[in-house]
């Protein structure tokens, strides 16, 4: 059954039920559309949850990339945190035990409405203020539009028919326009108004630059080394592997990217190139828990770490937490919440307070270590009523080839 909490990004909450009064929890991935899981509901039907490897080779066939990886990864969360219920072990335990007791936390950060460097440094000190010690803000193109005249040179090019989402999937770069070194020096003007603000002891990393072509993302890399990023990711579209390879070997910034690759089968390109120097699964897309596992293990055996990339409810967060501590290479993990007054609300279980000096303990409690809280839940829907109501009418394989009865062969 699933329940749409609408947020800054909705998230459709799973609750996996069985016969035996005990039910999983998790979530297809934020901004995914809750039929990514349902789907797959006849193909659970019948299945004893405790295989879930098997389960989940039978179901990842029919996911892909971005938002549609939501689905399968979010039934996997929901699996793992039934098997944990069932027999008493939280979820880390399921990866092989742990290497942290504590969960290094990065901040996300909203663009400031009027995006100089003063108001990014001051939103940046917002989460300092917050004892985050390692922050991520995203600069654009938006922050040279009507502001910076000569940001960029020439013009795009115009009468091009709305694309919409499959307009990512262009070649890389703004046709007709490059950036400007007066562009270049606006971006490096906010990074170090940031870095003057928040100081030396504050890992801070960068995202949303496009649309850059290679060299331009060569350049604007050179430019920002002496601001000491952590990293800058996304510089690339994920699909760009030899794009991404080049900038990665012609800066000193070290770069991320892989919130839209889903499984190993995905990642592994990205890994055996190095053509970046820290992964960035979101395990809502790349798998759940276990199949991150194995991709995190796969890069550090070519010298590469592992951060996690996450924009979802306390659910995934929790399984999140847990994959982070199975993972020996591990940076830090997104938390894309600190300005969600209702986002705790949404579950049972949370430690109070969740973060302290930046970091979040994990949980020994039995799977995730966290419930559904029904009235949070229902006070934030997205269609309200819409609490878990059955899902009869995906009883029935609407994956492959399916003949109910052959009424008309006999």
């Amino acid at each position: 059954r699933i329940a749409v909490v609408a947020s800054n990004y909705d998230y459709p909450i799973i609750r996996l039920d069985t016969n035996q009064g005990v039910y999983g929890i998790g979530e297809v991935r934020d901004a995914g559309h809750k039929e990514n899981a349902l789907q797959f509901k006849s193909m659970l039907l019948g299945q004893n949850p405790c295989n879930v490897d098997m389960i989940f080779r039978a179901i990842k066939r029919f996911g892909g990339p971005a938002r549609e990886g939501g689905g399968v990864s979010g039934l996997e969360l929901a699996l793992w945190d039934l098997v944990g219920k069932v027999y008493g072990v939280p979820c880390y335990q399921f990866l092989g035990g742990k290497y942290r007791d504590r969960v290094r936390l990065y901040a996300d950060t909203p663009q400031p409405a009027e995006p100089t460097p003063e108001a990014y440094a001051a939103r940046v000190l917002g989460r300092k203020a917050l004892g985050m010690t390692f922050i991520k803000f995203d600069v654009g193109m938006h922050v040279l539009h009507g502001r910076v005249p000569d940001g960029l040179g020439g013009s795009a090019t115009q009468y091009e028919f709305d694309q919409g989402y499959g307009a990512r999937f262009a070649a890389r770069g703004a046709p007709g326009t490059q950036l400007t070194d007066a562009g270049i020096a606006r971006f490096v003007e906010i990074a170090a108004a940031v870095r003057e603000a928040v100081g030396w002891d504050v890992s801070l990393c960068i995202d949303h630059f496009g649309p850059l072509t290679v060299k331009d993302a060569i350049r604007l890399g050179k430019a920002l080394e002496p601001v000491g990023l952590a990293w800058m990711e996304d510089i690339m579209p994920w699909w760009d592997i030899d794009g991404q390879a080049a900038v990665t070997r012609a800066i000193n910034v070290p770069t991320n990217t892989g919130e839209q690759l889903y499984l190993w089968d995905g990642f592994r390109e990205l890994i055996e190139k190095r053509a970046v120097d820290i992964i960035h699964p979101d395990l809502l897309t790349s798998g759940g828990m276990l199949e991150t596992k194995k991709i995190a293990d796969y890069a550090e055996r070519y010298g590469l770490a592992t951060a996690l990339h996450f924009a979802g409810s306390p659910i995934a967060f929790m399984a999140n937490v847990h994959c982070a501590a199975a993972i020996p290479s591990f940076v830090a993990l997104e938390h894309h919440a600190l300005d969600l007054p209702f986002w705790k609300g949404l579950v049972t279980g949370l430690d109070e307070p969740l973060i302290e000096e930046g970091y979040v303990r994990v949980p020994e409690k039995p799977g995730l270590g966290v419930d559904l809280n029904l009235e949070g839940i229902r006070e934030n829907l997205r269609w309200p009523g819409e609490l878990f109501l059955p899902t009869e009418e995906w009883n029935t394989p609407k994956l492959g080839f399916w003949q109910p009865d052959r009424r008309w062969d006999k």
